[in-house]
């Protein structure tokens, strides 16, 4: 279950928002701190590195070790494990040494370390492997649904993609088969369809296994608002529920539309366009993430900024 490439992959999914004014990494000279999205630096750059805010607790590094700060910087969980996550329903996953576990707000263990890999809260549960098989767990660290299946997707409206030997199906939140292991890859669920993958191509389900849109393409996103990225021909283009091209496969690469807007890429350049295909920020950078409350981070050459959807620079570039 590949997601598409991002350019940097420390940075995390934003996870619940807050009612307040949204705070976003930036670095300067090396140092990570963070901008608000007026661009107005609120939290010195200080730290090795510094991760989106979710749950008012953004993940920062210091000397090769992760702890969570407040809005104002100040450190509120020490920097002590080897990875940490974003907070999802109050729990965050974390790493220490070599095994996994969540801890709250305050950075007390909810779930002691103690699984192979974990992924973050969706719906209530978590997925977490243990002697190579992945289950799930609830948010007391009881395991719900047992560790039996090769791989795993977080749930997604009610239902989680798994595999079973070489092949792909969906369970409950029960952990019963909704929907019988059958494809060679699988998806979430956004929208009331999923992805899956049949003969080396790509199309979509309903929640009740029947195919919505027939396996044609060579690779495919999530919908979003009625649309989803779809490459056929090497070339990608976006598709409405019924698997019509909306917006003629002509980039090289694209993403999900966020905030009304899509990252596409076009001769080695990202830039962003609307649902009808028209390019509002013309492709001129090296990389592009999705936008997030009104701003999205862009890299030109090793340098990070953030742009907002009119493309003007509220973070100039920086290093």
């Amino acid at each position: 279950m590949k997601t598409s490439k991002l350019f940097l992959a420390t940075f995390l999914a934003l996870g619940a928002l807050t009612v307040r004014a949204a705070l976003f990494p930036i670095v300067v000279d090396g140092h990570w701190g963070y901008a608000n999205s007026s661009g107005k630096i609120v939290v010195n750059p200080q730290f090795d590195k510094a991760e989106f805010f979710s749950e008012d607790r953004g993940a920062v590094e210091l000397d090769k070790r992760w702890g969570y700060v407040d809005e104002s910087g100040k450190i509120l969980v020490n920097p002590q494990f080897d990875k940490a996550g974003e907070f999802r329903g109050g729990l965050a996953r974390v790493q220490f040494g070599s095994s996994f576990g969540f801890v709250n707000t305050d950075g007390k263990y909810i779930v002691n370390p103690q699984f192979d890999d974990a992924q973050n809260f969706s719906e209530g549960l978590a997925a977490v492997k243990l002697a190579k098989r992945w289950g799930y767990i609830d948010k007391s660290g009881k395991i719900v649904i047992n560790p039996q299946f090769d791989d795993t997707e977080s749930f997604s409206e009610g239902l989680a993609a798994v595999q079973i030997g070489k092949t792909y199906g969906y369970v409950d939140t029960d952990g019963k088969i909704i929907i019988n292991p059958q494809f060679d890859d699988a998806k979430k669920f956004s929208e009331g369809l999923a992805a899956v993958k049949l003969n080396k191509l790509w199309g979509f389900v309903n929640k009740s296994g029947n195919l919505a849109i027939n396996p044609q393409f060579e690779d495919i996103g999530a919908f979003v608002k009625g649309l989803a990225p779809a490459r056929i021909a090497k070339r990608w283009g976006f598709v409405d529920t019924t698997g019509h091209f909306i917006v003629n496969p002509q980039f090289d690469d694209a993403g999900s539309f966020s905030e009304g807007l899509a990252r596409v890429e076009l001769s080695k350049r990202w830039g962003y366009v609307d649902k009808t295909g028209v390019f509002s920020i013309n492709p001129q950078f090296d990389d592009a993430l999705d936008f997030r409350d009104g701003l999205a981070q862009v890299k030109i050459g090793r340098l990070l900024g953030y742009i907002d959807t009119d493309g003007k620079y509220v973070c100039n570039p920086a290093k």
